[in-house]
């Protein structure tokens, strides 16, 4: 495979590795903790006015105060279904569990049935809860009577995030089947015309089915919130039952009753605030007033989220590695700003949920990984002849301060040969310049291969001078490096002219020193270029030796 075909196909499958790992995160919901974050962050800047189709009625801590100790008796509720269905309210949800009969007698029970069917139009609860200590749960229904005159049922299964958080609901739930639709949904779904359809949400996989003793959730999705707490119009219960309410406020409305009063009820967190906590009444009006205007939010199917983020990332890494754009650091800062405004515009313009944060991390870890190998690369370079891929002079520099360094403490003997190129000048006139640096990579090659230690390096000065610097090595060593380096280069035959005596050759000198405390690197260096002139002066194509116990 040419260098070209295999550089390309590397640049390709690191880009698709990456792509494959962020597929895998996004899907995997790794980075949940930080896809929430910006998803709060965003949601909270993104309150609307409620259109005023929904009001909370609040049995609140001053209802209390008036109609008396809780829980209240049953023909109280009936006394505010009459109000309401005076009022021409559109339908209620009555957010209130009546699984056991009225504590008072079944009259109350009955009076309580009566109102709502006067009413027509009343949604209430269905709750999970266990039998007994570690049995599964049950569906607990409104008692016989109270159920019969509802024209509907819905579950008010809060789903709470890891933190806590309430961020969304399934529309459909129920043990083993997702039968019952959510109570806000089952309130709206009164009027025909009002309930959305068809109904949004990301959809349970086929392939999971529900078992008897299991909690089924389907048509999961993520609450548009209107505000914070208290963002909806709230009337006092106790106010309503006086009369004190006008009709106008009330009439054509969809009414939730509720329980707002202090420690009766718990409260949820959500994205629009992080102490002020909302109570369960305003958090169904949200849910009503959300699929009355279609503005749940629908998280992309997994697939969908695998492909987009994959895709985001293939073309990002593509980009970086592509050998014309220079500014990877660019690339990757666009594209995190890029992945962050369609995760927003999905938001805003499809009430489509993305999260990002995978795709962020990935493009964040491919542009530290090109910074690493880069710089390791650079690093490399700074150190190497562009040409020949021997160590430069920096390098042999380098190199020569800490063998000499380590050959003192050790007592070790330390080799250096020195190498020139001789006729060079006169082959490169005779065959170019294109010809004369290929002869300087044959050259760099055979001086290399001769060179095979690990601390061994062979380097180029520049121009046609070499050098290799020994560790560890008496002068016979070094003497044998230099012949076998000489032997290799005749087996070239590199001629500059038709002459035999017209071709290159090396003049090679060789210093070998133990380094005593007084030795310096210029001592060695020029020990070796002694050596080398007296190779030059002898004829070229040998090797002189100068030989120093200890300097």
């Amino acid at each position: 495979m040419k260098t070209g075909a295999l550089s390309i196909a590397l640049r390709v499958g690191a880009a698709l590795a990456a792509a494959a790992l962020t597929a895998l995160l996004t899907v995997s919901g790794a980075s949940w903790r930080l896809d929430d974050f910006l998803y709060d962050l965003h949601l909270s800047h993104w309150g609307y006015p409620p259109d005023g189709d929904v009001v909370v009625v609040a049995i609140d801590d001053r209802s209390l105060n008036e109609l008396g100790q809780w829980p209240w008796p049953r023909d109280l509720h009936a006394q505010m279904f009459d109000r309401l269905g005076y009022a021409g309210v559109r339908g209620v949800a009555l957010d209130l569990v009546l699984a056991e009969p009225d504590r008072n007698g079944d009259d109350r029970d009955r009076t309580l049935a009566a109102a709502m069917r006067r009413l027509g139009r009343v949604a209430l609860p269905v709750v999970t809860a266990p039998l007994r200590q570690n049995a599964p749960p049950v569906e607990v229904l409104p008692t016989p009577a109270i159920a019969a005159a509802a024209r509907t049922l819905g579950h008010t299964d809060i789903e709470l995030d890891a933190e806590g958080t309430a961020r969304g609901l399934y529309l459909k739930a129920g043990l083993g089947d997702a039968r019952w639709p959510a109570l806000g949904l089952a309130l709206i779904g009164l009027d025909k015309n009002a309930a959305p359809d068809p109904l949004p949400g990301l959809r349970r996989p086929p392939s999971q089915r529900g078992s008897p003793y299991l909690w089924t959730r389907d048509h999961y999705v993520r609450i548009r919130y209107a505000g914070p707490p208290d963002t909806f119009s709230q009337v006092s219960y106790a106010d309503v039952l006086g009369g004190q309410v006008p009709v106008e406020l009330l009439r054509d409305r969809w009414v939730v009753i509720g329980v707002t009063a202090t420690g009766l009820a718990p409260r949820y967190l959500t994205p629009m605030s992080d102490e002020v906590r909302m109570h369960g009444a305003e958090y169904q009006a949200n849910v009503v007033e959300m699929l009355l205007h279609d503005r749940a939010i629908v998280p992309l199917a997994p697939l969908w989220q695998a492909l987009l983020a994959a895709t985001m990332l293939l073309a990002v890494v593509l980009a970086m590695l592509h050998p014309r754009l220079q500014r990877p650091g660019l690339v990757a800062g666009s594209a995190v700003l890029l992945a962050l405004a369609g995760s927003v515009a999905l938001l805003r313009l499809a009430d489509l949920w993305f999260p990002p944060a995978a795709t962020l991390i990935m493009i964040g870890a491919a542009y530290l990984a090109w910074l690493i190998v880069h710089l390791r690369h650079w690093r490399r370079e700074a150190n190497l002849d562009t040409l020949t891929q021997l160590g430069n002079r920096r390098r042999f520099d380098h190199v020569l301060q800490r063998e000499l360094a380590s050959a003192r403490r050790t007592r070790a003997p330390l080799s250096l040969a020195l190498i020139d190129v001789d006729h060079f000048k006169a082959y490169n006139d005779a065959h170019g310049h294109r010809a004369g640096d290929k002869l300087l990579q044959k050259i760099a090659a055979v001086i290399a291969s001769h060179a095979r230690r690990p601390r061994d390096l062979p380097a180029r000065f520049g121009g046609d001078e070499f050098a290799v610097i020994l560790p560890d090595t008496h002068v016979e060593g070094a003497a044998r490096v230099a012949d076998a380096i000489l032997a290799d280069l005749r087996k070239l035959d590199a001629r500059y002219g038709a002459r035999e005596d017209q071709r290159v050759s090396l003049s090679v000198g060789l210093y070998t020193c133990v380094p005593g405390p007084h030795t310096h690197a210029r001592t060695v260096f020029d020990g070796a270029d002694a050596a080398l002139y007296r190779a030059k002066e002898n004829g070229r194509d040998r090797r002189e030796v100068t030989r120093l116990g200890e300097v």
